[in-house]
């Protein structure tokens, strides 16, 4: 048996042509504990921090709007214009809102895949940076996978400073689940876009079929567009170090119109996203209605409650999720856990049948209403970076309201005793799927 010393501490062996080695206990036992916090840090990394969270009702959602401005790290905009855009409608308006651009043009966006809008969307960058306008689209490094190469090449080559969001790189190990959800456009400073669509061809059309999904953004002008500029430059700079300073890219703003708006996105991973309490306090503070459109239904039990909650003080709550058309059959399952706690507190639940249904939307009692990226699901409420545009204007929520009547023509009504009767697979494929909501 040959023997190696590797110190006073520890020694190799050789034995019959096996490697071993031998060290004192304590030295043993001091690696077994660094390699634990070494793995207890990496996976407190990728974990937001589990707060139990203690939501009052308030009087109304317009006495309740500074407060919940305030707890979302929001700013109060007043004189802005918000246009309300459904659809394949807003890719148009985007388009033409990025020609007409003289000095500055940014994007931001999870989703970037392939087809017709999206060479259309690359070619109005790439003709804007060679007309000398300085031109920045950050994406998801995720999100952005299915992206054809040509186009990017081609913008880069026009000019066009393309980032990818968290590229999958030894630095970003305990951050790959921590995404950029947030959907942003902002020209000149002065013209802002927030919407849940993607840069692809399934937000086309009017949500009528599998290949064309239901989605709604807004146009914005005024002040609001300064907070939108902020939220991308945080972004921006995080993944590429420069700073954007100057007046073309933060101009003195006036008045746009007469509406009152509010941005949540503030999200440090270490506390409650700004987007998790807006949800809640705006649950919390329904009094007559409060009409919810989304994807995804996955949210923890405290979120759920405050929905019942709301029904149970006599708010007429509705809820619109998607039917068998979905992106993800197991974040649906997710959800339908929940719908007997909801439909036995006088919740309505219906599901939209002829595809995707991608928007989120909130409206609360016919005055405030919420158009932006958030799921409601954990994953947009812990993980993500998303954006939320809150709107205190009734002839907005009007609008929104009558699209939402709109939609529940084509929509299927969940009823509690036909639900209950449910199959047995269907509820343990729902149960399992709720288990692990907070990784969906």
């Amino acid at each position: 048996m040959a023997k190696v010393e590797l110190g006073k501490r520890a020694e190799v062996h050789t034995k019959q042509g096996k490697r071993m080695i031998e060290m004192e206990l304590w030295l043993f036992l001091l690696l077994v504990a660094m390699t634990l916090l070494l793995a207890l840090a990496l996976w407190s990394v990728t974990r937001g921090r589990e707060v139990g969270l203690t939501v009052r009702d308030v009087d109304s959602v317009r006495e309740a709007l500074p407060s919940i401005v305030g707890a979302t790290h929001g700013t109060l905009f007043t004189g802005n214009r918000v246009e309300v855009l459904q659809d394949g409608d807003f890719f148009p308006r985007l388009i033409a809102d990025i020609a007409a651009a003289k000095e500055t043009v940014h994007l931001e966006s999870y989703v970037w895949w392939k087809g017709e809008i999206c060479r259309k969307v690359a070619e109005a960058l790439a003709e804007r940076a060679r007309a000398g306008v300085e031109v920045r689209v950050l994406l998801d490094a995720s999100g952005s996978m299915k992206m054809d190469r040509d186009l990017l090449e081609m913008m880069r080559e026009a000019g066009v400073k393309v980032a990818k969001y968290r590229p999958l790189r030894p630095s970003n190990f305990g951050r790959m689940n921590r995404r950029d959800h947030r959907k942003i456009a902002v020209m000149d400073g002065r013209v802002g876009h927030v919407f849940g669509h993607g840069i692809a061809d399934e937000w086309l059309g009017h949500g009528e079929d599998n290949e064309h999904w239901r989605d709604t953004g807004a146009r914005v002008e005024g002040r609001i567009v300064g907070g939108l500029q902020s939220a991308f430059t945080e972004n921006w700079t995080e993944e590429t170090g420069e700073v954007l300073v100057g007046t073309k890219f933060f101009p003195r703003l006036s008045d746009a119109g007469n509406v009152t708006a509010h941005l949540a996105y503030y999200f440090d991973h270490g506390s409650v996203s700004s987007v998790d309490l807006l949800y809640r306090l705006a649950f919390a503070s329904a009094q007559r209605e409060l009409w919810i459109q989304n994807p995804y239904l996955a949210a923890d039990g405290e979120v759920l409650d405050l929905i019942a909650a709301a029904s149970d003080r006599g708010v007429d709550v509705r809820l619109m999720l998607p039917g068998e058309i979905t992106d993800a059959q197991v974040v649906r399952h997710a959800g339908h856990y929940k719908y007997g706690l909801l439909l036995d507190h006088g919740v309505e639940i219906c599901e939209f049948q002829p595809t995707l249904n991608h928007q989120k939307i909130v409206i609360v009692d016919g005055v405030w209403s919420h158009i932006g990226s958030t799921n409601l699901d954990n994953r947009s409420f812990e993980s993500n970076d998303e954006i939320s545009l809150g709107v205190m204007d009734e002839g907005i929520a009007a609008e929104l309201r009558r699209a939402f009547l709109r939609d529940v023509r084509r929509c299927t009504p969940i009823r509690s005793a036909e639900w209950a009767e449910r199959s047995l697979p269907h509820r343990m494929r729902d149960w399992a799927s709720y288990r692990i909501n907070d990784l969906l």
